[in-house]
């Protein structure tokens, strides 16, 4: 699979992000589209990720600007766990480590194979106050290695205008649960 964009491709990638960024200005403040545009252009390899977050509709949007890094922060921002990523398990060892009904891929591979990383725990709680995300679904977050190590993972949704997280075996999946992911660039 070719990781590179068409010159129509990423136009059209371009233009969905432009008309995102200028309509939810209230996740991005104080930063402008063209900076964060020519940072685009002069990192192309990561415009595969962002097509990839955009192709299983994740709607990436910028959230915000680490000054140190010089770099943008790209979260998925649709309103659901994005319809492309769910039904998965946590990881690759939860994957094989089912018998019978296994999903057809994890989270975390799914991540990998985009470039993109799943959100924290943290970035989802910073993800919730940009907007109402996840009313109706979950999302598995990035699970700390004891908690793993132990057969479980941790998942996050929003109810009752609370962030909730929970915990699960690794190995489950269900249709409403799918992962968020995070990119730099």
């Amino acid at each position: 699979m070719t990781k590179e964009l068409s010159v129509k491709q990423r136009e059209e990638l371009f233009n969905t992000l432009k008309a995102r960024f200028e309509k939810n200005m209230n996740r991005h403040k104080d930063l402008e589209w063209d900076q964060v545009q020519a940072k685009l252009e002069a990192n192309p390899e990561k415009l595969w990720s962002l097509s990839e977050m955009e192709r299983t509709e994740g709607e990436p949007d910028v959230v915000g600007y680490d000054q140190d890094k010089d770099e943008y922060i790209f979260f998925d921002c649709s309103p659901e766990s994005p319809k492309g990523r769910r039904s998965v398990c946590y990881d690759r060892a939860a994957l094989e480590a089912r018998k019978k009904h296994k999903p057809e891929n994890s989270a975390m591979d799914m991540a990998t194979d985009m470039g993109i990383e799943l959100l924290t725990e943290e970035q989802y709680r910073e993800l919730q106050k940009l907007g109402n995300f996840d009313l109706k679904t979950s999302t598995w977050i990035q699970t700390p290695t004891d908690i793993r190590e132990r057969g479980g993972a941790l998942f996050c949704d929003c109810r009752y205008g609370h962030v909730f997280v929970y915990h699960n075996g690794a190995s489950s999946y269900y249709s409403a649960r799918g992962f968020r992911g995070s990119l730099r660039i």
